[in-house]
């Protein structure tokens, strides 16, 4: 019986840890990292303060749950889905277009989560500017794995393609979509990332008729 009790009380503090961790990550792809906080998260999903508390230990520690919560999501969002694709350069474009549905669906009401919480964290140090980083070259490191198999194994793009620097152009397109379209609160910006994104593909593309005509 005690066991059972044991177990009924991780779970609700699993539940409640997902709900608090949902809450978090929406605040803080608005208003920043810095804008979390134990008592407003008590207060809006009425909580106990404590309970909250006994959660994280401290609000550094909610503010890495958040990014690695952050990351849970964009992968399920955009880099898993984009696996179901073959290798090369369908499965690239295919990776450009799920960030870019990720953003433009506001699956963070503040747009792309990263992006703000770079913006907040560039120029600070310490556990929670680490976290972001890694997060920031994890995501460069997966566009330049894919690019990489795009060129080596599929030979789906030229074999002079600079891969650091199409995967930095790629990710400066789609960042400038998002924050463009959050700013003035309008989607024409996702349509010319496309076009531009395409564009870039098929100058490096063995085949460029192999991608879409954007609409």
């Amino acid at each position: 019986m005690a066991g059972t009790r044991l177990d009924g009380r991780v779970e609700r503090g699993n539940r409640t840890r997902q709900l608090v961790l949902r809450r978090t990550v929406d605040i803080a792809s608005v208003e920043g990292l810095d804008a979390l906080s134990v008592g407003r998260l008590a207060t809006e999903l009425q909580l106990s303060k404590s309970g909250v508390f006994a959660l994280f230990g401290s609000k550094q520690e909610l503010q890495l749950a958040t990014v690695r919560e952050a990351s849970r999501i964009y992968v399920e969002q955009v880099i898993r889905p984009a696996e179901e694709t073959p290798p090369g350069l369908a499965r690239l474009w295919r990776l450009c277009e799920l960030w870019l549905d990720y953003s433009q669906g506001r699956v963070f009401p503040g747009g792309c989560f990263f992006y703000g919480v770079i913006a907040e964290y560039d120029a600070r140090s310490g556990p929670v500017h680490d976290a972001v980083v890694r997060a920031q070259r994890g995501w460069t490191a997966h566009v330049e794995r894919t690019i990489s198999e795009a060129r080596d194994d599929t030979r789906d793009l030229r074999a002079d393609t600079d891969v650091p620097q199409l995967a930095f152009e790629l990710i400066a397109l789609m960042e400038t979509a998002n924050v463009v379209s959050v700013l003035h609160d309008e989607e024409s910006a996702y349509r010319r990332a496309r076009v531009a994104i395409v564009s870039r593909l098929r100058a490096a593309a063995t085949d460029p008729s192999s991608l879409p005509q954007v609409p």
